[in-house]
């Protein structure tokens, strides 16, 4: 009876281990094939609904269509570079540089502002209300002001898009600094630890990840933004190809120019996730 049991045993730590590699490879196949799948749902969706022409296809092109402008903007073709002289690579290069500073800017501010608001109570109370004023406010209310202090060349996009980001990342920070573990801190108190090296051993590595979190958001509203920090001389420029375009009812350019933004969006999404998980691998461990 005993041998019989062990020979099971045996057999059954046999089989999990031949089997070990192929589960996360099967996880990693599901994760792949997961979003390609709805991706293609997508596609077929938008043809049987641009097909079924219920709408006139300057509103739904097909999707030969957009991707024939994608080229067209991607290429020089009947003499004709890219769109507006600027091919899409060039326009979204610019539309990324002014969104790195601006959303650099705002979340250096808002990260600092959020360690200061999370550590001085009174500070938190005076400056929390004007960042709820500013998240509030919708990025056009407050751009041609911008544009009548600063001029229409980059200082009003990049002060926008910094503007944008500022609040979610000071919020996210105030939050993960008022969530550092109370035991934690006491401990490095009872150590004999200064307040600063609380806030530098205790306080900050424990808002790294939340602070993260602000900035992948922080990035996405930016984004959002982008369209209105280019309405004035934003050519080159994904926001200003996106207007332009609308401004001649040219769908497939203006759905090129919306693609391009979400799948550069997604790919910095992923960039910061990485990054986060390099430098907080201790998330969810405290």
């Amino acid at each position: 009876m005993s041998s019989s049991v062990d020979r099971s045993t045996v057999d059954t730590a046999a089989a999990v281990e031949r089997s070990g590699p192929a589960g996360p490879r099967l996880r990693g196949v599901v994760r792949v094939s997961l979003p390609l799948a709805s991706v293609a749902v997508f596609i077929v969706v938008w043809q049987l609904v641009a097909a079924c022409h219920i709408w006139n296809e300057t509103f739904v092109p097909f999707p030969s269509t957009v991707w024939r402008a994608f080229v067209e903007t991607s290429t020089t073709h009947d003499g004709v570079r890219g769109y507006q002289g600027y091919l899409l690579w060039e326009h979204l290069y610019m539309t990324l540089r002014r969104v790195l500073a601006g959303v650099g800017v705002g979340v250096v501010v808002g990260a600092a502002a959020g360690l200061a608001m999370g550590t001085v109570g009174w500070l938190r109370r005076v400056l929390e209300p004007w960042l709820t004023f500013l998240r509030a406010l919708p990025p056009l209310a407050y751009f041609f002001l911008l544009v009548i202090w600063l001029g229409i060349d980059e200082a009003p996009k990049i002060a926008l898009l910094a503007l944008a980001a500022l609040p979610p990342t000071a919020v996210a920070t105030t939050s993960a600094v008022l969530a550092a573990p109370v035991g934690l801190i006491e401990a490095a108190r009872a150590l004999g630890a200064t307040r600063g090296q609380v806030i530098r051993d205790v306080i900050v590595p424990a808002a790294v990840p939340e602070t993260f979190t602000g900035i992948r958001i922080a990035v996405g509203i930016a984004y959002s933004s982008v369209v209105a920090a280019e309405l004035f001389n934003g050519m080159p420029g994904i926001g200003g190809l996106v207007k332009d375009a609308s401004n001649y009812n040219n769908t497939s350019v203006v759905l090129v120019g919306i693609f391009a933004i979400g799948a550069s969006g997604l790919l910095i999404d992923a960039l910061l996730s990485l990054i986060e998980h390099r430098v907080a691998p201790w998330r969810g461990k405290l």
